[in-house]
């Protein structure tokens, strides 16, 4: 299960997080080694952007809660398919009888 996890940290100085920031990417490291997480990119100005590859939403609960304890923040969540789901849902579907441009 893919989700595009988007965070918006608590407005505080950047440099009384510099601590929880380093924490952070100690603990998104394994996380990236073991493929639970595809890819992170850090936001320009705060915040960051996890492309997570969970089991279940359980796993997800999990990992946004130990991001949370780590830097608190806003959380948006995107749940996504990858391109063969979505083409294979695509293929299930049958045209509307509408004109789609």
């Amino acid at each position: 299960m893919l989700f595009l996890v988007i965070s918006t940290p608590r407005p505080e100085r950047p440099t009384s997080l510099i601590d929880s920031r380093s924490r952070y990417w100690d603990w998104m490291r394994p996380l990236l080694d073991s493929g639970l997480a595809r890819s992170v990119h850090a936001r320009v100005g705060r915040g960051a952007v996890a492309l997570f590859d969970v089991d279940s939403n359980a796993t997800l609960h999990r990992l946004m809660n130990e991001w949370s304890d780590i830097i608190p923040a806003h959380f948006e969540v995107f749940p996504l398919l990858d391109e063969d789901t979505a083409k294979a849902y695509l293929a299930t579907q049958t045209p509307s009888g509408g004109d789609a441009r």
